[in-house]
């Protein structure tokens, strides 16, 4: 199919409303717009230099849970919660409890990728890895009820109070498991020759207007795009995520995927995902760096610390994983007494690593800020 006379699908009249039907995307696309090509040139690099710190950094994994928690706290925003990043690191008896909801519902998310991340090693890209997503993300928070980890059996709409003054109204019930299933062949299909990025960007506008599951489909969208690049061998682990472009360009954003629906103009949505891949994939080469130099920095800070420098050593890792912990923390963590992890604390106190936030005398939470800003900027 081609890009240029492409026809998105029809609006059937069902009781009271009418829903939009998408067509099928497993099949060849082409297209004769130049500029798609340059950008997915420029995706394909970027996505390259980013992949290249997973192949090369040690102990890579110790700052992919940052991106993890960066993606849990921003792609939750886009849905409304309002939990900060501080806020998503820190015990959940640390949270105010009016925003244990919206706390929760973040930490799902970081369970959600983590566990959908992992079972990749075994389970390939597919519905059912997706409804299992589904399920963990939303385990015990708003949406409990709405059928998680299925697909929905009943109508669903985006935008305003009901079916008759909705913004945007999905496929009827009936024709989410065949739309779905079409989508997972796409997802899979050697027999058709399209490039992984433009896949996932049709992909990614296909799970949308399909809308699924009754809730979360914005979320599970939008994990759909590091899952697709891991599975796909794009990226050797999941550090990539476009969240944070959605949600600074979150107007634009939605402008694309309408455009798509009601004027058949997939051109416009293909070259706004390509731009997202490029600058969200440069951006977090840019944090790796920083990473590299911020950790040269530290460690040579360590050296100072005598013999406590191998405790010194292993508090970082914590650190790289979780930038704000307490005493127990790391007591747990290191397996070494309280007398030790305070004086851990204390030496990172002194040394500017750490800063103690809550001006407590017991309980007291510290955080490597130097480290947390670069994902909060």
């Amino acid at each position: 199919m081609k890009f240029e006379t492409f026809q998105a699908g029809e609006w059937r009249q069902r009781y009271q409303y009418k829903s939009f039907e998408p067509v099928a995307v497993d099949h060849a696309w082409v297209w004769e717009d130049a500029t798609i090509n340059t950008l997915l040139e420029s995706a394909n690099r970027t996505l390259g230099e980013l992949n290249a710190f997973s192949l090369i950094v040690p102990d890579i994994d110790l700052f992919i849970e940052m991106h993890v928690v960066k993606e849990a706290q921003t792609s939750s925003r886009i849905e409304g919660t309002q939990t900060g990043m501080e806020e998503a690191l820190m015990p959940e008896d640390q949270i105010q409890p009016e925003k244990r909801d919206d706390w929760r519902e973040v930490r799902n998310y970081v369970d959600a990728v983590n566990t959908a991340i992992a079972e990749l090693a075994t389970l390939p890209l597919s519905n059912r890895l997706l409804k299992r997503t589904h399920e963990i993300l939303l385990h015990g928070v708003r949406g409990e009820h709405k059928q998680p980890g299925e697909f929905r059996a009943s109508q669903n709409w985006i935008g305003g109070s009901s079916l008759l003054d909705a913004v945007f109204i999905p496929p009827h019930p009936d024709g989410v498991p065949a739309l779905m299933g079409d989508l997972e062949k796409f997802w899979h299909d050697e027999t058709i020759t399209v490039p992984h990025l433009i896949r996932l960007a049709i992909s990614h506008y296909q799970f949308e207007t399909i809308h699924p599951f009754l809730d979360g489909n914005g979320r599970i969208g939008r994990l759909l795009v590091p899952l697709y690049l891991v599975s796909h061998g794009l990226l050797a682990k999941p550090s990539l995520y476009l969240s944070d472009f959605f949600e600074r360009n979150r107007a634009s954003y939605y402008d694309a995927l309408m455009r798509v629906r009601i004027s058949n103009d997939l051109i416009h949505w293909v070259r706004f995902f390509l731009r997202g891949v490029a600058e969200t994939a440069a951006k977090g080469r840019d944090i790796f760096k920083q990473i590299l130099a911020l950790r040269t920095e530290v460690e040579h800070q360590m050296l100072t610390l005598g013999k406590r420098a191998p405790n010194a050593k292993q508090a970082l890792n914590l650190l790289y994983r979780r930038p704000m912990v307490n005493a127990a923390d790391l007591m747990h963590g290191l397996n070494v007494s309280q007398p030790t992890a305070n004086a851990l604390l204390n030496d990172f106190s002194r040394l500017g690593v750490l800063r103690e936030v809550t001006g407590a005398g017991r309980n007291r939470l510290y955080v490597f800020e130097t480290y947390l800003d670069l994902f909060i900027k």
